[in-house]
């Protein structure tokens, strides 16, 4: 029992420390960056410099750009360094001269983007997307247990940074099977790009569990585990974790206020 309302405390305490020490983003120093735009989407833009050089940036609605930005202008984009390589967060983008094709004249052929910046273009892309399917897997502790589930990601909502992510959980062990409907909102943490490699988040939500536990003897030797008789529980579902831009996410979850559900929950999973 002791344990069990000590591993309770440990989700809290771990994300109440990262939101004590993550502080606010240092400002960076603004470059300014020419060449032509070899292509262009909702969020991101395609530039290669005059030496043959690609450069990838991200912006959102903060950020001053034309309505279209068609193939082949030359463009100037003010940004500050993203938090990798080749990925540049824009602030401001201007036309400096328009493509031969918006001037009625025969453009020469489009030049063949590297795969890698291809990859991260959809990679981005996926990640700002409104709506969101997953799978999920992991462990539980205190009653051990191996899940899997799936997930909707819906958002974000009211800011940039809150989400809707309800999910399902099925779970079975040596002696307990769960089944758990989960409604959580999740917050992103502040202290990354939206569009960065990763970002961590925190989250809360209602847990509805189904659960059985029973051990029984049977008429000769040995045990059996009989499943005929479900009861159910509500919680507090409590969770921080991290996710990449690729779709791959872990995280770490308590319930509170629920008993027998599982103290903690261990999960890995995948945003298509």
């Amino acid at each position: 029992m002791k344990r069990k309302q000590h591993l309770k405390y440990i989700l809290p305490l771990c994300v109440s420390a990262l939101l004590l020490t993550a502080g606010p983003i240092a400002a960076q120093e603004e470059t300014t960056t020419t060449g032509t735009a070899v292509s262009s989407s909702r969020n991101t833009l395609t530039v290669r410099s005059s030496g043959g050089q690609y450069q990838l940036f991200v912006y959102d609605r903060n950020t001053t750009r034309p309505a279209s930005i068609p193939a082949g202008s030359e463009v100037r984009v003010t940004w500050t360094p993203g938090d990798e390589p080749g990925v540049g967060l824009a602030t401001n983008i201007s036309i400096v001269q328009s493509s031969p094709s918006s001037q009625g004249t025969t453009s020469t052929t489009q030049p063949v983007v590297p795969p890698e910046v291809r990859r991260v273009e959809r990679d981005i892309e996926r990640q700002v997307r409104r709506y969101q399917i997953g799978v999920r897997a992991g462990v539980a502790l205190d009653p051990e247990l191996i899940l899997i589930g799936t997930q909707a990601q819906v958002g974000p909502f009211f800011t940039r940074d809150i989400y809707f992510r309800p999910n399902v959980e099925f779970a079975w062990g040596e002696v307990t099977a769960l089944f758990a409907l989960n409604a959580e909102v999740i917050y992103r943490l502040p202290i990354t790009s939206r569009t960065g490699r990763w970002s961590s988040y925190v989250g809360i939500g209602p847990g509805f569990n189904f659960l059985h536990q029973n051990f029984e003897k049977t008429t000769g030797s040995g045990n059996r585990i009989d499943f005929g008789d479900f009861h159910s529980d509500t919680g507090l579902n409590i969770l921080g974790g991290v996710r990449y831009r690729s779709g791959m996410f872990m995280e770490l979850k308590t319930s509170v206020y629920s008993q027998p559900s599982p103290t903690l929950r261990l999960v890995v999973g995948y945003n298509f």
